[in-house]
C-alpha cells in the first residue's frame, strides 16, 4: 500500500491493525465471545476503511477506536516492555545467526602465515622463539643431548635483540595513542612492584569476545592488567620473555609490549554453494578435516578454523620448485596466474625471509636463512611430487617461511571449506576493505 509510506495517519493504522491482531490471535482462545466480536468489529471496520481509501481523518477515527476495544477487553501482558524488548532482541540474534551461518561470518586472523597479503598478532618485542629455544633445550639437556654452542650463541643473541627492542619502545600519549588505535596498536606495560622473581601468570579471564583482565605475581604481589590486549595463539610468558628464575627490581620494567592486533575480516560463505573454490583464492576451512593422523602429529586442534591460499584442487600433481614457484600437473606457476601476482612477486636474487612474499618454500632451502627445520616434510625437494586426492584440496601460507600447512600435513578434505576471504573491517590499515587477494 503505497499511502502508507506517505501518510502518517495511514501508517499508524496499519501498525495498530497488525498489533491488534497479532494479540487477539494469541488470546482467542482466552476471551469471551462478547470480547471477540467487539475487537473483530473494530479490526473490520478500521480494514474496511484502508480498502476504501478513506479520509485521513476517518481513518485516524477508527484507529483510536480499535485501540480502545483493544485496551477494553484484551487481556493486558505482564511486564509488556521487557517482552517485546526481549522478542527483538531474540529476532535480532535469529537473523545475525541467520547471516552468520549462510552469508558472512566474522574471522579473526591469529597467526602471520598469511602475511603480508593478511597479518596475524603481531608484538614487538616477541620472545616467543627465545623461549621456545629455551625450552627446548632445557628438554634436550635432560635427554643428555648437548645443545651445540653456536646455538647457545646465537640463542643469547636474538634475546639481546629482543630487549633492545622493548627497551627502545615509546609509548606515546593524546591523539597518537587514539591513532594508532584505530591502527590496531595498543600497548601492554607493567612495572614490578617489588623485588623477586614471577610467581605466576593468570588466566586471561573473558567475557564473549572481550579479554576483562589477567594477573601477573612478582616476589608476592600481584598486579592485575584490565583489559589485556589479545595475544593470539601464544601466551602474554611467551609473547613477553617472561622466563621462570628472572629476577626483577622493584620499579623495573617487567613487560613493555607494542602489539599490533591481527586483521579482523568477514568471510563470504555463500559463493561456494554455487560454484567450487578455485586456485589462489583465500579460502577458510574446518581444520577437522586434516587427516587424524596428521593432527596428532602436528597437535592441530579438530576445532579450529584456518585460513590459507587454496594452490591445489582434487587429483592434481604438485611440486615445489627450488626456484619458489609452484608446479602444478607439470606447468609452472607465476606471476601472471590469477591471485598469485604478489605472491610469486618477489626478487629471485633475495633469500626467502619471514613475513615476506618469497614464493613456496620446499625443504631444499638454507636452513642459514632462519627457516624452521622440517618445514616441508612432504616436499623435501623439487623432484618430488605429491599427488592431491580426488576430493581433497591443498593450501599453503603467503608466509612459506612461517606457515604450518600442506606442506606439512597434506591434503584435506574439500568439504571442510568454510568459505573465502571477502572484506577486512579491521583495524583501519592498507589491509582495510576488500582487495586482500
Amino acid at each position: 500500500m503505497i499511502r502508507r509510506f506517505f501518510s502518517k495517519p495511514v501508517s499508524e493504522a496499519c501498525a495498530m491493525l497488525k498489533h491488534v491482531l497479532r494479540l487477539l490471535n494469541a488470546q482467542r482462545d482466552l476471551l469471551s465471545p462478547q470480547a471477540l466480536a467487539a475487537v473483530q468489529l473494530k479490526l473490520d471496520e478500521l480494514d474496511a476503511a484502508l480498502a476504501e481509501k478513506a479520509n485521513a481523518g476517518k481513518v485516524r477515527i477508527k484507529t483510536e477506536e480499535l485501540q480502545f476495544a483493544a485496551e477494553k477487553w484484551i487481556k493486558p501482558y505482564p511486564h509488556a516492555a521487557w517482552r517485546e524488548n526481549v522478542e527483538v532482541l531474540l529476532v535480532a540474534l535469529a537473523v545475525a545467526m541467520a547471516i552468520r551461518t549462510f552469508f558472512i561470518q566474522p574471522f579473526k586472523i591469529p597467526t602471520g602465515s598469511m602475511q603480508p597479503t593478511l597479518f596475524g598478532i603481531v608484538s614487538t618485542p616477541d620472545f616467543n622463539m627465545v623461549v621456545g629455544r629455551a625450552e627446548y633445550f632445557e628438554r634436550a639437556a635432560a635427554s643428555g643431548y648437548e645443545i651445540p654452542d653456536a646455538a647457545k650463541i646465537a640463542l643469547k643473541a636474538e634475546a639481546a635483540q629482543q630487549a633492545q627492542l622493548e627497551k627502545a619502545i615509546v609509548i606515546p600519549g593524546g591523539w597518537e595513542r587514539v591513532k594508532e588505535w584505530f591502527q590496531g596498536i595498543s600497548y601492554l606495560h607493567v612495572v614490578a612492584p617489588a623485588d623477586g622473581t614471577i610467581d605466576g601468570v593468570g588466566r586471561m579471564s573473558k567475557f564473549l569476545i572481550f579479554n576483562l583482565k589477567q594477573t601477573i605475581s612478582i616476589g608476592g604481589a600481584t598486579q592485575t592488567m584490565w583489559f589485556p590486549p589479545d595475544y593470539g595463539e601464544e601466551d602474554l610468558a611467551h609473547r613477553a620473555g617472561l622466563l621462570p628464575g628472572r629476577v626483577y627490581k622493584k620499579g623495573e620494567d617487567v613487560i613493555k609490549m607494542r602489539i599490533s592486533a591481527g586483521d579482523h575480516l568477514f568471510v563470504d560463505r555463500l559463493t561456494y554453494n554455487f560454484r567450487k573454490p578455485e586456485r589462489g583464492e583465500i579460502i577458510v576451512f574446518q581444520t577437522g578435516g586434516i587427516p587424524e593422523e596428521a593432527r596428532d602429529h602436528f597437535n592441530i586442534p579438530n576445532d579450529q578454523f584456518w585460513i590459507k591460499r587454496l594452490v591445489a584442487l582434487p587429483g592434481e600433481h604438485v611440486q615445489i620448485g627450488d626456484d619458489r614457484h609452484l608446479i602444478i600437473n607439470g606447468n609452472r606457476l607465476d606471476a601472471s596466474t590469477p591471485h598469485f601476482a604478489d605472491v610469486y612477486g618477489f626478487n629471485p636474487a633475495t633469500p626467502p625471509r619471514d613475513s615476506h612474499y618469497s614464493g613456496h618454500v620446499n625443504g631444499t632451502v638454507d636452513k642459514e636463512d632462519h627457516l624452521l627445520p622440517g618445514l616441508a616434510p612432504l616436499f623435501p625437494d623439487a623432484g618430488t611430487v605429491f599427488t592431491n586426492g580426488d576430493y581433497s584440496d591443498l593450501v599453503m601460507g603467503d608466509n612459506t617461511c612461517n606457515s604450518l600447512d600442506s606442506r606439512s600435513w597434506g591434503s584435506f578434505a574439500a568439504q571442510s571449506v568454510v568459505g573465502k576471504s571477502l572484506f577486512v573491517y579491521w583495524p583501519l590499515t592498507r589491509r582495510f576493505g576488500w582487495g586482500n587477494e
